[in-house]
């Protein structure tokens, strides 16, 4: 059976660099057949073998003052283009570090099993960044958002929390090895976080990375809008103290060069 493996790209802050590793890294750690679907508002600049089909339309008004990806709600529609069964939605963002079959032998093809979030770990919420769904089956979470975007974002402040909490049938959580949180799992805390390199957990298949950090700053070192900073110019910098707040928030935010992020984030 093929693997169907899809993500959704819309604006501008991504782009085809992170589509095209994104796929060449599923390529390298999925066996075949597999198909790959971007779902975008533009295909320029996108290697020829992602299959790339529009966004799926939705006409609602974007919900304020929350920072869920609530755009994400156009993949909880009944039809995605040609698509059917179980799919597994993959963020931009994330690295792949190992391999991807078991995602979708896991369960059933009718459950819908997400990431574990480390983020709030005394709440039981999965993590949409890497996740399976039947297609069509999220549909009454995508009505019901649509009745009151603003009142869902209000209730829940993330997609993620809607999802794990109304999915049809209730979700499942992938094992907490498969995914990593590569801020709360792979960076060392302070101070270990200035003299020791981010580690990869063993068993590792996906490292995924919310809150401002990309795979690009984890390879330069530094930090988001730091990059590239050795530890002195980091430790000059704490009377600045930049956008981080407090100091103690400042000197927390720093990472050595990543070399294992850039092995695998790569066409």
């Amino acid at each position: 059976m093929i693997k169907n493996v899809i993500c959704i790209n819309w604006g501008t802050k991504y782009g085809p660099r992170f589509i095209n590793r994104l796929y060449a890294m599923v390529a390298r750690n999925i066996t075949p057949p597999f198909r790959f679907t971007l779902f975008t508002d533009s295909a320029e600049g996108v290697r020829p073998e992602v299959d790339c089909q529009p966004l799926p339309p939705l006409d609602f008004v974007m919900p304020t003052n929350t920072k869920g990806k609530w755009p994400k709600a156009r993949l909880w529609s009944r039809a995605l283009g040609q698509l059917e069964g179980p799919v597994l939605f993959l963020d931009l963002d994330l690295v792949i570090t190992g391999n991807l079959d078991e995602f979708f032998t896991l369960g059933g093809p009718d459950d819908v099993i997400l990431a574990r979030n480390p983020a709030k770990p005394f709440e039981r919420v999965g993590q949409t960044s890497v996740f399976r769904f039947p297609v069509g089956k999220l549909e009454p979470l995508q009505k019901a958002f649509l009745a009151d975007p603003q009142g869902i974002a209000d209730t829940y402040r993330y997609e993620q929390r809607f999802v794990t909490r109304n999915a049809p049938g209730g979700v499942q959580l992938y094992p907490r090895r498969w995914v990593q949180h590569f801020r709360y799992q792979c960076l060392h805390p302070f101070p270990l976080n200035l003299f020791l390199t981010p580690r990869l957990p063993k068993g590792t298949k996906i490292v995924i990375f919310p809150g401002g950090v990309h795979p690009e700053h984890a390879i330069k070192g530094g930090w988001a809008g730091r990059e590239g900073w050795t530890l002195m110019q980091h430790l000059r910098g704490l009377r600045a103290r930049h956008k981080d707040g407090s100091r103690w928030r400042y000197l927390r935010h720093y990472m050595k060069p990543t070399a294992w992020v850039k092995d695998a984030w790569r066409e």
